[in-house]
């Protein structure tokens, strides 16, 4: 029997087989990518790669995301302007990094929080104040943050010859900070010259003596093993809690639907506790690593750290021009927390 191919049955085969590459795109799941610069270890990298497992399982595989470690993609101080331009998707850089753009998010740096416990940040970054300060990324990142920010742990000062037993040791100290003009007012405040050295230059730097101490948390000292450098003592005042903005480039979130977007939002909500938990533990652990190689803790007592705070308080008046801090997030921050103080 011989096979004619026709026009017709050819022209509608080749239409089937045209078809055929949309239909299977449009099973394709949506892609997104974390972009972290932190190790795998690290409580931020720990709880993005459970949200991200948990939003692939609760879509049924509709939306699948990868998370890049340690800078695969991009620093934090760069990933702000690679949300705004779609070249990632997903990012929780620290707050301290976002201040060029947004000062405001600088608002932990004021006296409030000095020596407070996490429940008083709370009041205030998963309030008023920070709901407005999420709305001022979103609106110049073009970003949908996805709910409350993720904690890193306790700012504390930490020294390699200097014993630090009072607020009082820092004075003339060279003192390394992590950025932002909060820390650099502090570090003045107490009688220190503040000195810029990027983090992985910290561990050399401290051997060859080019600051005296520095302002961190006990997670990142041990994941660098800073007692190798020197590092001996630790003032550990809870200077505040630093914490993570986790946010969703608007480029990406136009390719879901408004209840693919919800879910998302409430996946978030629905974990930050234990995602917070679980820093508050790895801080813990730290400290102790710490302690066993060496480092030795002075814990101020609830009157040193008033005491201190008081006198914070007065000279606030610099720290809000030198963070260029908004009257209506200090106004915010005041009204959240403003009772603790």
């Amino acid at each position: 029997m011989t096979f004619r191919l026709t026009r017709r049955a050819f022209t509608g085969g080749a239409a089937a087989l045209l078809a055929t590459p949309a239909v299977l795109r449009a099973a394709e799941p949506i892609k997104f990518r974390v972009s972290l610069d932190t190790a795998p270890s690290h409580p931020r990298n720990v709880a993005m790669v459970d949200f991200v497992a948990k939003v692939a399982k609760e879509s049924k595989g509709e939306i699948v995301g990868e998370v890049f470690h340690s800078g695969q993609l991009f620093a934090d101080l760069n990933v702000s302007k690679a949300l705004l331009q779609g070249q990632v998707e997903v990012a929780a850089p620290g707050a301290w990094t976002l201040t060029g753009l947004v000062p405001d998010a600088d608002m932990v740096q004021l006296p409030y929080f000095y020596g407070q416990k996490t429940e008083v940040t709370y009041k205030a970054t998963d309030g008023k104040a920070g709901q407005h300060v999420n709305k001022e990324l979103e609106g110049k990142l073009k970003t949908v943050v996805l709910g409350p920010w993720i904690d890193l742990g306790y700012q504390n000062w930490y020294a390699t010859k200097t014993p630090l037993e009072s607020f009082a040791s820092f004075k003339g100290l060279k003192i390394r900070s992590p950025g932002g003009a909060g820390i650099s007012w502090r570090i003045k405040f107490a009688g220190g010259i503040a000195n810029t050295t990027a983090w992985p230059n910290v561990p050399l730097a401290l051997s060859q003596g080019t600051f005296d101490a520095f302002v961190s948390t006990d997670e990142s000292c041990n994941s660098a093993k800073l007692w190798e450098a020197g590092v001996k003592y630790c003032y550990a005042d809870h200077q505040f809690m630093s914490q993570y903005v986790p946010m969703m480039s608007k480029i990406f979130t136009a390719k879901l639907t408004p209840a693919q977007t919800k879910m998302m939002l409430d996946l978030w909500q629905a974990n930050i506790a234990d995602y917070r938990k679980g820093s508050a533990t790895s801080q813990a652990n730290a400290r102790g690593i710490l302690e066993k190689n060496g480092v030795k803790f002075h814990d101020p007592s609830a009157e040193e750290a008033a005491a201190t705070r008081k006198a914070m308080m007065a000279d606030m008046p610099t720290l809000i021009k030198d963070a260029k801090l908004s009257p209506e997030i200090v106004s915010l921050v005041k009204d959240a927390v403003g009772s603790a103080a």
